[in-house]
């Protein structure tokens, strides 16, 4: 057996030298948490527990090594909102502000507690502190006390005593509850705790959060734990292998983060207050110059910020620029939700809730001009002579048509407007291609699909726009119709009802819809399959509510901006390439060990390429279609068996039907 196994490694030994050494695989989860900001630390011997950020890490004082800890690898839950340890039973409790619990031991061995997240009570849940004594650990709860036994991992006993209850302490033989609006009550730990009647008054709040060691903490500021600075997340971009992030509409300092080759950095947002005489709020949306990937431009309620390498430029509101204040008054709202760059570089801007304004451009020379229509001056929150209350998300489709939507209660609307003709229409209603008329309150997205198709992602669900469809005077919405194949010829809206907050297209055509509280749905190119639905229950997704969505073609690593932070998902779809040959199709992981069970991916494909793969002696196993330039392969033939140890080749040919190239397999079991 060795000898075979020695012999198929040496025999395909001048295929593996084109393979990458390492390549993610398929439908793994990564999440990418911020470790910044340190709140708690808890040190058993020479590992420190330390919650940052509401995530956490732990130092090896020996070693000096960090291990990051999420949902996605080991955790049950996402935002920590305490940590204790406890001496006797050798654990790490761990409380979220979901109310969750886990308990988490030296070997990083993890068990879940979820009695008290899912316990329906009247009084606030919310757990304000941890005091841990013996094998026990008392949470100070908004209604009372919770007593959790770390030892044996369940929930002991729970007291209401119909206050909020800020810390817990015991001294001697009694158990004092101390709340700030209050006072502190004490009961002997002996009688009878669920009765009320047992429990007295004997002073004032008394604050018995445990100081954290100075020294420590200075230790600890200096370590470089990983992840972004913050898990603010709302808007994203993916550029020039780059991930640009953005922390949305927020009263927080505005930030823009990138991720690039595991690294995380940040642009300027210390001193831009000063420098302006404004507030530096939440980054809304941004752009990169097409002509100079170092020039950005971003926006938020206080007008459009310009930046340079990362550094700040230059402010434009209402007294550089034909920005304006949305009542005239009030400097600190100067609303631009929309902006986006032509190909010849002039930066199109969107101004919700100004007096005259909506429309903006700042062309390559400096030069600011404005463009008002009438559709976009609409009653706004009952007040008349304003433009509409959220424009955003504007795109540049195929055509250099510019796409955004009113994402506003009150004309929840599409816009497609041309810049060469300064035309602009509007789409304020939705009727299907059943004649069914929608009554909508939110459109939050607009994507181009590779069909040149322009889907909306409605708090109803996901209608497209058929390019013939764009300058009709009664224009018809396509609502995707998923037959039921229960042999009836009935059919059902694709994701009817679905409140869509995002859409992405992959390299293979395929659209992944986010959500606002139902996770991630992936739905095949021909609109028709359900390939996946990811939430909280069913996925390493930390959270249901989802901002946006951006995809690394390249390596099919899909971006999930949460309520929670930023996760990731690696799928099976990549750019594809014009040509297939030898030099770029290849498969990983080669060869295919015994231990090895998961997906075998073939990359390098031309788009639609078709795939077969068969032994070496010519017999067929599996065969398929890639998607975008990938194709994965589960290691089994046509009846779901595992195939045999040997050599098997990929022989691919494009969607036309011409020859492609061969790439070989090694799987050894």
């Amino acid at each position: 057996m060795k000898r075979t196994i020695i012999t198929l490694v040496i025999a395909l030994s001048t295929c593996f030298a084109a393979t990458p050494s390492k390549a993610a695989s398929i439908g793994t989860w990564n999440a990418y948490m911020a470790y910044s900001d340190i709140t708690e630390i808890e040190q058993n011997g020479h590992l420190v527990y330390v919650l940052a950020s509401k995530d956490l890490y732990v130092y090896n004082t020996n070693d000096q090594s960090i291990q990051t800890f999420d949902k996605v690898n080991l955790l049950n839950d996402c935002n920590i909102a305490h940590i204790a340890w406890c001496k006797e039973a050798k654990r790490l409790i761990i409380v979220y502000e979901n109310q969750n619990i886990d308990l988490l031991d030296n070997n990083f061995d993890i068990v879940n507690i979820s009695d008290y997240y899912s316990k329906s009570l009247t009084g606030d849940k919310t757990v304000n502190s941890i005091y841990i004594q013996g094998n026990y650990a008392y949470l100070a709860a908004g209604f009372g006390i919770v007593k959790v036994n770390v030892a044996k991992a369940e929930i002991s006993d729970s007291y209401n005593l119909g206050f909020n209850v800020n810390y817990v302490y015991i001294e001697g033989n009694n158990i004092f509850a101390s709340s700030k609006a209050r006072g502190t009550y004490r009961a002997d730990m002996n009688s009878n705790l669920l009765d009320n009647t047992n429990w007295s008054w004997v002073s004032g709040f008394v604050n018995k959060a445990k100081p954290m060691d100075q020294q420590l903490l200075a230790t600890l500021k200096t370590l470089k734990p990983g992840g972004p600075q913050t898990n603010d997340f709302s808007f994203m971009k993916f550029y020039n292998g780059q991930l640009f992030t953005s922390n949305g509409l927020t009263d927080k300092t505005g930030n823009i983060q990138i991720l690039k080759d595991d690294e995380w950095m940040m642009y300027q947002n210390n001193g831009i207050s000063q420098i302006t005489g404004y507030t530096y709020p939440g980054i809304i949306c941004f752009d990169i110059d097409p002509l100079d990937e170092n020039h950005l431009f971003a926006s938020s309620r206080n007008g459009v910020y310009e930046f340079r390498n990362g550094q700040f430029v230059t402010h434009y509101n209402h007294k550089n620029s034909p920005i304006e204040i949305f009542d005239g008054v009030h400097e600190e709202y100067q609303l631009v939700e929309g902006l986006k760059f032509d190909a010849e570089g002039n930066l199109w801007c969107l101004n919700s809730q100004a007096p005259t304004k909506c429309i903006l451009k700042l062309d390559r020379n400096g030069k600011w001009s404005s463009y008002n229509h009438a559709e976009l001056m609409k009653l706004n929150d009952d007040v008349d002579n304003k433009s509409l209350g959220t424009l955003e998300r504007m795109i540049l489709d195929s055509r250099n048509l510019l796409w955004f939507v009113n994402d506003h209660w009150t004309i929840p609307s599409l816009y497609c407007y041309n810049p060469a003709t300064d035309q602009l229409t509007a789409f304020t209603k939705i009727t299907n291609q059943d004649a069914t008329s929608y009554s909508f309150d939110y459109v939050h997205c607009v994507k181009e699909d590779k069909s040149g198709r322009i889907w909306i992602g409605t708090n109803v669900g996901p209608f497209y726009l058929e390019p013939s469809e764009f300058n009709s005077s009664n224009p018809v919405f396509t609502q995707v119709k998923v037959p039921r194949n229960d042999g009836t010829n009935y059919a059902d809206y694709l994701l009817s009802g679905v409140d869509i907050s995002a859409i992405a297209i992959d390299a293979g055509g395929r659209k992944w819809f986010g959500t606002y509280g139902n996770g991630v749905y992936l739905i095949s190119e021909d609109n028709i399959q359900q390939i996946h639905h990811f939430t909280t229950n069913n996925s390493k997704l930390i959270s249901d509510n989802i901002e946006d969505i951006a995809i690394n073609d390249k390596t099919g690593e899909v971006f999930f901006a949460t309520s929670n932070g930023l996760c990731s998902f690696m799928s099976d779809a990549t750019t594809p390439n014009d040509d297939m040959d030898k030099d770029n199709v290849y498969a990983y992981p080669n060869p295919v060990t015994p231990e090895y069970n998961g997906l075998i991916t073939i990359v390098g494909l031309s788009y639609n390429a078709d795939i077969k793969i068969v032994t070496s002696n010519g017999y067929l196993v599996a065969e398929g279609r890639s998607n975008g330039g990938s194709f994965t392969w589960n290691g089994c033939d046509k009846n779901g068996k595992r195939v045999a140890s040997g050599v098997y080749m990929v022989m691919s040919s494009t969607q036309e039907g011409k020859k492609g190239t061969v790439c070989k397999i090694a799987v050894i079991n």
